[in-house]
């Protein structure tokens, strides 16, 4: 069995809104609802771990409550950083193996969390090959350095699964380290933990500014019509 960390702790400053952007509704929905319901669907979930931004846990606590999520759920604090929020959540995870989510990526389906658990490794993430072209840079001198083979890059992408014991030895490493990563792949690679990928979609977006909403908005329709 599972427990799914799902991260929450976003502010939405980026957005520009008011509240934090997990509780903006997409075609009438919170997103942060639509991968509650994924989750709540997977039979080897068994508990979600949920942070909440400071001030919004009786918000988060009403909408699993509201739309009948029958898996237990249990609540935390966000951190100060997303590596710090999946660090508070590790001492509260029920299982040996532990499946990552962002609320900020509603296109997430049950299938995905099916499909990503049945990967015979434990520490797999979903990437998607670039469609495009990075380059590395000196940001202070607006200079290109070299050049990337995109063949060799990927677009890291949520969710991802994890042996909880190498959650810990990974994020054991950054805070000796004293350094602080955006995601827990590359994190445990770092670490010297062995991560292997499975292809994702272009699809599974992270919604992070205004017109990545209006972007979900079409994706979901469209998903909607294709079940």
């Amino acid at each position: 069995m599972y427990t799914l960390v799902l991260l929450n702790g976003g502010s939405g400053r980026r957005m520009g809104a008011p509240q934090p952007k997990q509780f903006i509704k997409v075609n009438g929905i919170p997103i942060l609802v639509y991968s509650l319901v994924a989750a709540d669907a997977v039979p080897e979930i068994d508990q979600i771990v949920l942070n909440y931004p400071e001030g919004w846990r009786d918000d988060v606590a009403g909408l699993v409550h509201d739309y009948a999520i029958r898996t237990r759920v249990d609540l935390v604090p966000a951190g100060a950083t997303r590596q710090a929020s999946v660090a508070a959540s590790l001492d509260l995870c029920a299982h040996d193996d532990v499946v990552l989510h962002e609320a900020a990526r509603p296109l997430v389906r049950s299938a995905d969390f099916a499909r990503l658990i049945a990967a015979p490794e434990r520490n797999v993430s979903y990437m998607a090959p670039l469609s495009f072209t990075v380059a590395p840079v000196d940001p202070a001198t607006h200079r290109v350095t070299g050049y990337l083979d995109r063949d060799q890059l990927r677009n890291v992408q949520l969710p991802q699964k994890f042996s909880l014991a190498d959650l810990r030895k990974a994020h054991a490493f950054a805070a000796g380290q004293d350094v602080v990563f955006t995601e827990d792949a590359t994190l445990l690679a770092a670490a010297g933990l062995e991560v292997h990928f499975v292809d994702g979609a272009d699809t599974n977006i992270k919604v992070t500014t205004p017109t990545d909403i209006h972007l979900a908005v079409s994706l979901l329709h469209a998903q909607a019509d294709d079940e």
